[in-house]
């Protein structure tokens, strides 16, 4: 960044922010409890789950737009490149529903194209990241895959469930003060790429979630909702090496041209 356009964007905040303080004719107290707080975030390591709660959506939707959303603060780079068929690294008693996701990637203009990387990570079913949190093994529910010579994947996982952001430091402690909620409808998470395009981080979500209306991290958007369908005959289970109902759903990742 120049050293205007740094004067520009920090000018501009800090004459926002000073604005709000006289329309709300904040306090010395309430002043110093905000400072205190700012520092209890930073102290606690809620500053990536405060920024990407609470603007990473607007920076999303200025340089993405249709299809992508934002990545959250639980990303780890060299998850591990997957065999076909594709399978998420998982504990042989992974616990959830079993989901086969399939789908292509195109360019805007509709082409499919081959040999794109999809990095896809998730929550477990008891809403832990692995490399995160430390009950999920290193990297369980990450990979990279590619698409095939038609721009077509298929990856089995399970069904992300809906959780709560960490309990038990300043950002619960803010969320509560405001009476606001700390749930995200479950979601996978996915960076697409391909050369000559440019990367699209996304979100998918799923059909009845109870939270999809009131994401605390302000990420759903309509054409990132699917519809999960359920397997559960016999034959059905048996075609697809399942011991168990199963469930599927499908999702388009469109790419823009880079540049």
């Amino acid at each position: 960044m120049t050293t205007e356009r740094v004067a520009t964007v920090v000018g501009d905040l800090v004459n926002r922010i000073n604005d709000a303080i006289a329309k709300h004719e904040v306090t010395y107290d309430e002043y110093r409890a905000a400072v205190n707080y700012l520092i209890r975030v930073g102290e606690a390591g809620e500053w990536p789950l405060f920024t990407d709660v609470f603007f990473e959506h607007t920076v999303e939707q200025l340089n993405q737009g249709e299809g992508g959303t934002i990545m959250g603060p639980y990303y780890v780079p060299d998850a591990p490149w997957l065999e076909r068929p594709y399978v998420l690294p998982m504990r042989e008693d992974e616990k959830g529903d079993p989901l086969i996701l399939s789908g292509t990637v195109r360019s805007t203009s509709g082409d499919p194209i081959p040999g794109a990387v999809l990095d896809m990570w998730q929550a477990d079913a008891d809403t832990n990241y692995s490399n995160i949190q430390q009950e999920p093994p290193p990297f369980n529910l990450r990979g990279k895959m590619t698409t095939d010579e038609n721009g077509e994947f298929e990856v089995r996982t399970i069904v992300p469930p809906y959780y709560h952001l960490p309990r038990g430091g300043p950002m619960e402690e803010l969320l509560k003060a405001a009476g606001w909620h700390d749930f995200r409808p479950g979601h996978l998470h996915f960076i697409v790429s391909a050369d000559g395009y440019t990367p699209l981080t996304t979100q998918l979500y799923f059909e009845g979630d109870r939270y999809l209306d009131s994401d605390v991290a302000s990420a759903v958007k309509p054409e990132l909702i699917l519809t999960l369908r359920e397997h559960d005959s016999p034959e059905e289970m048996d075609a697809r090496g399942m011991t168990k109902p199963f469930f599927t759903t499908s999702h388009e990742f469109r790419l823009k041209p880079a540049g």
